[in-house]
């Protein structure tokens, strides 16, 4: 007796499977990083990020494990691309930052030695910005979902978060685009203004030569 075959069962599961397989690599994927600070100076890390994005930060000092020693204390400040004051920390080991964008560019975190230091220190930064940042533990809680449907969720997720990138993108290439024609336009109106200006000055001394070759009855 010939086994029972259905195709729209199978297509399911294989579709289901590769939406899983396709979000581990869709989601945006978050690192910590490591900021060596010298002793002296500033050093800053910035992300260009769009509106209406939340962006979550923690930073600490790495420990030495240097006994009988405590640990550097850093400075920290965040701001905005037209120059607000997004968080500002100082004489600390460690911190968070959390806030959601309201410009769009360039975000910029710099961090800097509160003490005295000969070596200077290093700092762990993780940065999560847009649905990295989401908390999926408690929205699987509230919304009571779990596997394949979490999985279909962040996948959502971040085919928006791509989807607003795409429109940002767009935007700041259209920008762009004005920008540049009416800056092709300003040099070409230059161009000519100059050209009209050479010209004029080789007129006046042609005139200005001609009428002294003639006072001198040269001509």
């Amino acid at each position: 007796m010939a086994k029972s075959f259905n195709p729209s069962s199978r297509t399911q599961t294989a579709l289901v499977l590769l939406l899983c397989f396709v979000s581990l690599f869709s989601l945006p994927q978050t690192k910590a990083l490591w900021l060596n600070l010298p002793s002296s100076g500033t050093k800053c890390v910035s992300q260009e990020i769009q509106t209406h994005v939340v962006v979550l930060a923690d930073y600490y000092v790495v420990a030495e494990n240097i006994k009988g020693h405590p640990l550097p204390t850093i400075s920290a400040k965040v701001t905005s691309p037209y120059g607000n004051n997004l968080h500002n920390n100082e004489n600390v080991t460690q911190g968070q930052f959390a806030f959601t964008t309201t410009e769009s560019g360039n975000y910029v975190a710099c961090f800097w030695m509160s003490t005295k230091s000969l070596t200077g220190s290093s700092i762990s930064l993780d940065w999560k910005t847009g649905i990295s940042a989401k908390d999926w533990d408690s929205v699987a809680k509230q919304e009571k979902i779990e596997g394949v449907e979490l999985e279909l969720s962040k996948l959502d997720g971040a085919v928006k978060a791509i989807h607003q990138n795409l429109i940002y993108l767009k935007n700041r290439e259209s920008e762009m685009r004005e920008v540049s024609e009416a800056t092709n336009g300003r040099v070409a109106w230059l161009s000519i203004m100059s050209l009209g200006v050479c010209v004029s000055v080789s007129v006046l001394q042609l005139w200005y030569l001609r009428r002294y070759f003639q006072k001198k009855k040269i001509i």
